[in-house]
């Protein structure tokens, strides 16, 4: 997946199982939008939402973030602009392998999905082009280094968190995922908590190439500089984005 994530620096987390603000004008500003949740997410609210979002804000990029394949459809893949697949080193094997095969074991055997025909697939001509789709709708995923670090939130449940990482286990999930497993991007989050600097400051470190996100409990101006200037390339906002818009226009940096 090719996207050049310079220059970004805010990004907003929809849940498509919540409400949209009534005036999607506050998207002015932010650099892209993440659409997914852990509750209450099905393929269907998640296209709602996507279409919202692009009339809305048509210049900014959406992509798709699923916590389950059961989130993840020709039409999800088709209508986002590419689809984050959260791999949570900290959560349990089916988070972190588990539902990334499945997901591309349901690819590879349903090539009829991907293209959208019922037609059975015969000769070589039918079985390229069913080989070329695939190979487009698996150009459009992408890995995302994870870590969760609110024990209590809801997507700590989903990913089958046992417990939070050390700030030395945050910097070595972060150096694993630019080093080793080459994921653009690694996030550290708390999930409706602020959960400070120390762990962005500790990840920051150790990535050159990869885009350190933040998520979790910003709420306003401040929080967003002290996360920026701790290391982060950007801060993620869901909450407020939701609950409070005037909050969420402030946490857009200037």
């Amino acid at each position: 997946m090719e996207f050049d994530w310079n220059g970004v620096t805010h990004v907003t987390k929809v849940d498509p199982a919540k409400p949209l603000p009534g005036d999607l004008g506050v998207l002015a500003g932010t650099d892209l939008i993440l659409v997914g949740g852990s509750d209450g997410v099905t393929s269907e609210n998640t296209l709602d939402a996507i279409g919202e979002l692009e009339s809305a804000a048509p210049d900014v990029p959406v992509f798709q973030e699923p916590y389950s394949g059961d989130h993840v459809t020709r039409e999800t893949v088709e209508r986002a602009d590419a689809v984050a697949i959260p791999a949570v080193y900290n959560g349990d094997r089916a988070n972190f392998v588990g539902k990334h095969v499945d997901l591309f074991t349901e690819v590879a055997r349903k090539p009829e999905e991907v293209l959208g025909s019922s037609v059975p697939f015969v000769g070589d001509a039918i079985r390229e082009q069913a080989t070329e789709a695939i190979v487009d709708l698996v150009g459009s995923l992408f890995g995302e280094g994870y870590v969760v670090q609110n024990p209590d939130a809801t997507a700590a449940a989903t990913a089958g968190v046992a417990g939070t990482y050390t700030p030395d286990q945050v910097a070595g999930a972060a150096l694993a995922t630019e080093a080793f497993y080459g994921f653009p991007v690694f996030y550290v989050e708390y999930s409706g908590t602020y959960g400070g600097t120390e762990d962005v400051t500790a990840a920051a470190r150790y990535l050159e190439e990869t885009t350190l996100l933040y998520g979790g409990g910003i709420d306003g101006e401040k929080r967003a500089r002290e996360v920026l200037e701790a290391g982060a390339d950007a801060v993620v906002v869901g909450d407020c984005f939701h609950d409070d818009p005037a909050a969420f226009r402030a946490t857009i940096p200037e």
